[in-house]
């Protein structure tokens, strides 16, 4: 599809409008209910009326994605501690992809706008921790790709259990799985079996990002 060239641009839609409605619908129903016939109606428009604004599909998948992770960044502050920085945007980020899940599917198929926003946020803390430049792209593509990871497998393991799941209830379904394994060949998977029952997600998505800025502050020669 192209973008009309000519014409008289509608004032009463905006490019916003469709974005925050696109993913009104994204939430609701995941990407395969995101159609421009079905925004079009959602707006009580025309299809053409969106085109003016958003080329095609993929465009807007790709705003929708840039819209959410422009919050999850925020605004830096140059009194703000950068590790602390660096677990306030990674915990954002899990809990933007755990209220959105095509957020993640997103990021993973698209890493040249809105990834490329969370690469410079996290880039400028890891340099503002004192990481000497030689290291700075290893630590900051470690974090983004172990943040988007986490929170993706996070909401792809939530998308597979049914709605009214009971949480403890399926993790001690999983766990048993990995009991009833031989423990001759599962010898560590059996000992953290108790931890996998009782964990919370967010505590253990933050326990990965420090193991992370521990390592960077060895590198950068200081405290972890």
């Amino acid at each position: 599809m192209t973008t009309p060239r000519g014409g008289r641009r509608s004032d009463a839609l905006s490019k916003q409008r469709i974005v925050t409605t696109a993913t009104e619908m994204l939430d609701e129903a995941g990407e395969g209910a995101l159609t421009f016939r079905a925004l079009a109606a959602r707006l009580q428009t025309g299809a053409g009326a969106i085109y003016w604004h958003v080329a095609n599909r993929d465009e807007l998948l790709a705003a929708a994605t840039e819209n959410v992770i422009a919050d999850v960044v925020g605004t830096p502050h140059a009194d703000q501690d950068p590790r602390q920085a660096i677990r306030a945007v990674a915990l954002r980020t899990f809990d933007a992809v755990d209220a959105h899940p095509w957020v993640g599917t997103q990021l993973a198929r698209e890493p040249w706008s809105a990834t490329l926003r969370l690469l410079e946020s996290l880039g400028g803390h890891v340099d503002a921790m004192g990481v000497p430049e030689a290291a700075q792209f290893d630590s900051a593509t470690a974090l983004l790709n172990y943040i988007l990871g986490a929170a993706g497998q996070n909401a792809a393991n939530a998308r597979l259990a049914p709605p009214d799941t009971d949480r403890s209830a399926f993790l001690h379904v999983v766990a048993a799985h990995w009991t009833s394994r031989d423990p001759a060949q599962y010898p560590f998977v059996h000992r953290i079996a108790d931890h996998l029952r009782d964990h919370d997600d967010r505590e253990q998505f933050l326990a990965g990002v420090d193991l992370i800025l521990a390592g960077m502050a060895a590198v950068a020669g200081t405290d972890g």
